[in-house]
């Protein structure tokens, strides 16, 4: 149950004032449906309105508050022209311009002959100082209805700034402070102020260096989401940890037998990895580990052997990944080397059907299949294993924590689970993420990989870049040709995938294939197979093949409006090339005019393929929320932090999660009810749902 204390934070905006049927929808869009989302929603920027000069002082160009004396109202009887209202004070002159004029609400509010305080961007327009516009027109009599430092708050429409600062501030004034979540030491260490008067900071700020992520109420209130979060992922990790029942010895045969298999050596970063993966098998905890490997670094091997140890303690194994097309070519890599070491492995997608499908099912209830690999069908209810002790989870990111949680109850006792994903994520997206999981950083590439030539080219020189394919496709290369989207669109004047297919198949009779995401799963694949086949040599794609493709003989990726894309995205498309034993190009097809952001993305792609450098100044130019493209990440909503700014403290939070949860398992000592109170605020409470039910 959610504590009382909590009560008027979760109450349902419609009763603050200044939120009735018609705003209550555009407040709900932008920020929630109750008081506590409202209260979450930080202003960006503050407007201050105590500059109050005379009009002859008065800078151009700037937020200027003035003392005035209302003149002469200018009506013109064309509606297009402006209303103008001349104001003066005791050193010069003002105008003050209206568009599409209501006259009498003008009379009223600047009444000729009284004085007014008028606040806004000041601008000179025929040697003559003019407001267009006011952002407030105040009676002297009541000053208190302009701000003197006013909060900015991301508006949507239908909703102004000021009811929104009206609503908040009766928020504020009705929820109660809450009990203390942090350690002592730790307040008085960093001198925060409590939770309340942490969030009344940010909408009552006294200069912009309080709405800084820099500022003592900001760092306060990341580190409360950053907890709830790293809490809420301690619990889950406790929980499923808690549940393993057995260890899994090994003897290595099958394992031996595989890497005397392999024609050539493990990396050093995969031995390591591969010891920590193995460690975890043999302990009684269950593993909850995540495998990060740059694209072509050699996951899958790792992952393979460790099945194999897997196997030979016992107990059987599954894959999961996110697409057909994935499976199928970890069934590829796989099913040659595990069954020549004596394992038996076998695909379950969506694909599989009736008596094949039922046949598959019994043979994997009876222990006959070592290794399923699979789409989210092994998630069914009806799959059934006879001993499933070890889980791998490929592209980890596009799964939530429930499908992770589904495929363990599969297991009879608690499962080892190895997530995997060829996204380098920055380190501080990683603890945020992936806070419950142990991780193993693969960064060597194999022996033998070669560097990918790198291009920046100008979209001016679109003609010689497609003569460059035709000669490459000429003497028997394989293309990847990627566009941003899958149909124009007026507001961005790019080349779609389907348009620039339709340029290109002239060129390419016969040998052109065309993917995108609007086409049915298996249409897709059945262009993938043929391009893998060699049967096709260009393929035009949106990044639907970003993730995974893996055909050794593409030697070039062509990426059209590469300054749209970010830095992660276009180094996985990088890796779709390279593959192979011939030397590999990468064009980055550029807009002519591009900013400056856009020109250091390039440039970094064109130094570097280390993936890891290339995530972390992905989110120092970007941000967190579009690394991973957030919706689909697993990647918590945070408000309240910044992950550059506040890089130290996710460490600090996961740090003191993972204590707290060592210290007090089931959240029942002294800081207990406060630290249930913070992961109910932050919507965090299913870390609580979870040890309720055990």
């Amino acid at each position: 149950m959610r504590p009382d204390v909590l009560n008027e934070y979760f109450k349902d905006i419609s009763g603050l004032p200044g939120i009735g049927k018609r705003t209550k929808l555009a407040v709900e869009r932008l920020a929630g449906a109750r008081t506590r989302d409202l209260l979450f929603h930080l202003p960006v920027s503050l407007i201050d309105r105590r500059f109050r000069p005379k009009i002859k002082d008065a800078p151009a160009h700037t937020i200027v508050t003035l003392v005035v004396t209302i003149g002469q109202h200018q009506p013109n009887a064309n509606k297009r022209m402006p209303y103008r209202v001349l104001a003066s004070d005791s050193t010069g002159e003002l105008s003050l311009v209206f568009f599409h004029a209501r006259p009498d609400y003008l009379l009223k509010m600047l009444p000729e002959g009284e004085k007014r305080i008028i606040s806004g961007r000041l601008e000179h327009y025929q040697d003559r100082a003019q407001i267009t516009h006011p952002d407030y027109m105040v009676d002297p009599a009541n000053p208190g209805d302009m701000p003197d430092l006013e909060t900015v708050y991301p508006l949507t429409a239908g909703l102004s700034g000021k009811m929104l600062r009206k609503a908040i501030h009766a928020g504020l004034e009705r929820v109660p402070a809450l009990p203390e979540w942090h350690d002592k030491a730790l307040m008085a260490r960093e001198g925060w102020p409590d939770f309340l008067t942490a969030l009344k900071t940010q909408h009552n700020p006294e200069s912009a260096e309080d709405l800084a992520p820099s500022s003592l109420a900001r760092r306060r209130l990341a580190c409360d989401e950053l907890l709830a979060t790293q809490l809420a992922l301690a619990i889950v990790r406790e929980r499923t940890r808690r549940k393993r029942g057995r260890a899994l010895k090994v003897n290595g045969k099958i394992r031996n037998k595989l890497l005397e298999l392999l024609p050539y050596q493990l990396t050093g970063d995969q031995q390591t990895a591969l010891k920590d993966v193995t460690a975890d098998l043999e302990n009684e905890r269950a593993m909850l580990r995540l495998m990060q490997g740059d694209v072509g670094s050699g996951k899958t091997v790792v992952a393979l052997l460790a099945m194999a140890s897997a196997v030979e303690a016992g107990v059987q194994c599954a894959l999961l990944a996110p697409t057909e097309i994935l499976a199928n070519q970890h069934l590829a890599t796989i099913r040659p080397l595990a069954e020549a070491a004596g394992m038996k492995v076998a695909l379950l997608t969506g694909r599989n059907k009736g008596k094949a499908r039922a046949g598959l099912l019994e043979t994997l209830a009876d222990g006959g299949i070592d290794i399923l690999i699979g789409t989210h069908a092994l998630i069914q209810e009806d799959v059934v294993f006879k001993d499933l002790g070890f889980a791998i989870i490929d592209e980890q990111h596009r799964f939530g924590v429930k499908q992770r949680l589904a495929l363990a109850a599969k297991g009879q006792y608690g499962i080892d689970v190895l997530g995997m994903t060829a996204t380098p994520i920055p380190r501080t997206l990683t603890l945020t993420a992936y806070g419950d999981m142990d991780v193993s950083l693969i960064r060597e590439k194999p022996p033998g990989r070669k560097p990918v030539d790198t291009r920046v080219v100008s979209l001016d020189r679109l003609a010689d870049v497609a003569n460059g394919v035709q000669r490459a496709v000429n003497s028997g290369a394989r293309v990847y040709w990627v566009c941003p989207l899958v149909e124009e669109s007026e507001l961005l004047d790019l080349a779609a995938a389907d348009e620039r297919y339709a340029s290109l198949k002239a060129m390419f009779p016969g040998k052109i294939g065309l993917v995108n995401g609007k086409m049915k799963s298996a249409d897709k694949d059945a262009v993938m197979q043929r391009f893998q086949a060699g049967e096709i040599s260009v393929l035009v794609s949106t990044t639907v093949i970003e993730v995974g493709v893996d055909v050794p003989e593409a030697t070039v990726m062509v990426i059209e409006h590469a300054e749209r894309f970010g830095l992660s995205q276009l180094h996985q498309l990088r890796g779709r090339v390279g593959r192979g034993a011939d030397k590999s190009r990468c064009i980055l097809l550029r807009a002519a005019e591009i900013g400056e952001v856009a020109r250091d993305r390039l440039k970094i792609m064109r130094e570097t393929e280390d993936g890891f450098l290339i995530a972390e100044e992905d989110l120092r130019l970007r941000g967190s929320g579009e690394i991973l493209g957030t919706r689909q990440s697993g990647l918590p909503e945070l408000k309240m932090v910044d992950f550059t700014a506040h890089a130290d403290l996710i460490e600090l939070a996961r740090d003191d999660a993972r204590l707290i949860i060592a210290r007090d398992p089931e959240l029942e000592g002294k800081r207990a009810e406060a630290l249930r109170t913070l992961l109910y605020l932050f919507n965090r409470d299913e870390g609580v749902r979870l040890m309720q039910s055990g």
